[in-house]
């Protein structure tokens, strides 16, 4: 132990003493976040969404105008939570016959005048539904989190790592009674500890101002973060297993990072996206717990719901440990 706490003790000191760092880690989501708000705070687009239960075939001209986007849905209740919060202006069951909109939604009743002109939906059945809209940054701020996050761990262990294999210190530290399993826990805790830190501080310093919406836990939501980023330093001790060139490692990173950070759900839902981009962003990390992360804050969602997003958060954990430790090597 005492090793151990050492290691982590002296990775600790080297973050902070590292002012650049501690910018990109403080500071820098805290501007994307005010940034963001600020960008987005004029109000909706124009364009109508409509969620749509069932084969859209059956009705004629509305759901095919250029001013509306369709959104298909499997189930109804996932679609109605996203019409209480005023993601969708309007859900329609074309399975049931009957349409829904939330009652406190002007862009709501416009769509709906033009949704009853239609001679093909006379029969169908008005439903309401209430809840209050939620802004673009109450939407944004786990991504922000998640981003933080992703970049910190992936960096600040895989990177490091790389960088101590070039520089000789893994080849010094080999000589040592350390060995790798204390070495590669202390890279870890130590990084979880520092990553969790800045995210509650971030977290906390804007929500003073912005005032984020939070119908679910807090403790929760720091168990997802913590599992996430568990998740993520573990992804970044694959990266530094073998490699020895920092501009290899910082190739390899990024080509792993970008596509990642782009097909998320960090700056804009996948939602009427190609089904197949849908599936295959299912694959990464931060796309499970952005869904966990916005789910407790946004819906109120409990452990119970986002329990599908730990279990294959903690999966994935075991297989990049899994990988790191058989590849790992000192030089």
């Amino acid at each position: 132990m005492r090793k151990f706490a050492a290691l982590m003790h002296a990775r600790n000191m080297e973050f902070v003493r590292d002012r650049g760092n501690l910018f990109w880690n403080l500071l820098f989501p805290v501007f994307l976040v005010f940034g963001f708000s600020f960008a987005f705070s004029g109000g909706d687009d124009t364009l109508f969404k409509v969620g749509v239960i069932g084969n859209s075939e059956i009705v004629s001209g509305f759901l095919y105008e250029p001013y509306l986007e369709k959104i298909p849905y499997e189930k109804t209740p996932f679609a109605l939570d996203k019409l209480r919060h005023h993601q969708l202006d309007m859900v329609i069951d074309l399975q049931e016959s009957s349409y829904f909109i939330n009652d406190g939604s002007a862009k709501g009743e416009v769509a709906e005048n033009l949704f009853v002109s239609d001679d093909g939906v006379q029969n169908f059945i008005r439903k309401e539904v209430s809840g209050e809209p939620i802004r673009y940054v109450d939407w944004f701020v786990p991504g922000v989190i998640g981003m933080n996050m992703m970049f910190s761990c992936i960096f600040g262990v895989g990177w490091i790592i790389v960088r101590y294999r070039k520089n000789g210190v893994l080849k010094r530290l080999k000589a040592t009674p350390v060995r790798a399993l204390e070495f590669i826990s202390a890279q870890l805790v130590s990084r979880l500890l520092i990553v969790l830190l800045t995210s509650i501080v971030v977290f906390t310093g804007t929500n003073i101002f912005l005032k984020f919406m939070m119908e679910g836990s807090y403790l929760n939501l720091i168990l997802i973060t913590a599992v996430a980023t568990i998740c993520m330093i573990s992804f970044g001790l694959v990266f530094a297993a073998r490699i020895k060139s920092e501009e290899l490692a910082n190739g390899l990173m990024n080509l792993a990072l970008w596509p990642m950070m782009a097909f998320s759900g960090v700056f804009f839902s996948l939602e009427g996206t190609p089904l197949l981009l849908q599936k295959l962003s299912r694959v990464f990390p931060l796309t499970h717990y952005i869904e966990a992360a916005r789910a407790i804050m946004l819906d109120g969602a409990g452990l119970i719901d986002i329990l599908p997003n730990i279990i294959v958060l903690v999966g994935m954990t075991a297989l990049f440990l899994l990988l790191s430790s058989f590849m790992f090597k000192w030089e």
